[in-house]
């Protein structure tokens, strides 16, 4: 078997040539640029051949820097994998909980104290980004992802299903416009949530419209969100109506600082899934945490259920509710 040549000669060849700088790499290493310079020069002597071509003011890998440069990188990846798990499996305390902004926000956090004070012996952090974390290199324990549920390779378990409707602050209809039919919202600012156009087919204004039997008005127009929970917001504050994934206004329809104005829903065919790498699910921290979202998600649906009840904003009237019939969906 060929000798490797030393560790740190490979760092600094793989820190260089990821930067394509020798100050760079010498900066996330912690050492001096000619610290760096001497570790692959001495890389270089080893293996018998130039990793680099030295340039007036840049460098660029050799045919065989590029040959050396994908499998070294990837192995000191996968070191730093293997490093994280030992760390996970020591720290059995902290439990890293990857989920979207909005979900966080609306959902997760206000009830998180709940888990918190069931396990004092956990300590829960929340990661929340657009994007899917990567478990191992991430530090992630647990995922709540929105999606069609297919996720090869991972323990899967289903959540809470979502849905579209129309939102908004009981001031705005105090105010008016009134707001009596659907027809009427060709009075008020639409505002938009663009969270769902990772799909290329995802439900909107114009689905609502056409599925309420309403014409003639321009589901292209008003405010528009890329995060659920930001036009949620804008909603609250009165500045339009919105058409909300239910599961994210739950709560401030519970609290009345939203309303709906209509009973008309228009189903999402993705679902809210608690995912997880498969054979770590029945861990500890990780199976705690399982059995407590899965109760709080059975009675967060059994509100779901109850929800929305709609605003009586046609003067004691029906026709709001008659314009959004199940006979107005054909």
């Amino acid at each position: 078997m060929t000798p490797l040549p030393p560790l740190n000669a490979l760092r600094a060849f793989e820190a260089t040539a990821r930067h394509l700088s020798f100050s760079r790499a010498a900066e996330e290493l912690n050492v001096t640029p000619a610290a760096v310079s001497h570790q692959v020069k001495a890389l270089e002597e080893t293996v018998g051949t130039s990793l680099f071509r030295r340039l007036n003011r840049a460098i660029e890998l050799t045919e065989a820097g590029r040959l050396l440069f994908p499998d070294l990188q990837e192995g000191f990846q996968r070191i730093g994998e293997a490093v994280a798990k030992l760390d996970r499996l020591s720290d059995d305390r902290v439990l890293v909980i990857s989920t979207g902004p909005a979900f966080s926000a609306k959902w997760l956090a206000p009830r998180l104290y709940r888990f918190l004070e069931q396990h004092p012996e956990i300590d829960a952090r929340i990661s929340a980004n657009l994007g899917h974390s990567n478990f191992g290199a991430d530090g992630v324990d647990v995922a709540i992802r929105f999606g069609a549920g297919e996720y090869s390779g991972f323990h899967v378990e289903h959540l809470v299903e979502d849905s579209l409707l129309p939102l908004c602050s009981p001031a705005l209809l105090a105010r008016g416009p009134a707001l009596q039919t659907p027809q009427d919202l060709r009075r008020h600012v639409l505002i938009h949530d663009d969270s769902l156009s990772f799909r290329e087919k995802h439900p909107g204004w114009g689905d609502w419209l056409k599925a309420a039997g309403v014409r003639g008005i321009d589901a292209s127009r008003g405010l528009r969100f890329n995060h659920a929970d930001h036009g949620i917001d804008a909603a609250v504050e009165g500045a339009g109506v919105v058409l909300a994934r239910k599961v994210m206004a739950a709560g401030d329809l519970k609290l009345g600082r939203l309303v709906a104005p209509f009973p008309l829903e228009l189903p999402i065919d993705l679902a809210f899934y608690l995912v997880t790498p498969r054979g770590t699910e029945d861990r500890p921290k990780t199976a705690k945490f399982r059995n407590w979202i899965k109760r709080e998600m059975a009675e967060f649906r059994s509100l779901l259920a109850e929800l929305p009840v709609p605003a009586d904003n046609s003067g004691g009237g029906s026709a709001g509710q008659a314009a959004v019939s199940p006979s107005a969906d054909r």
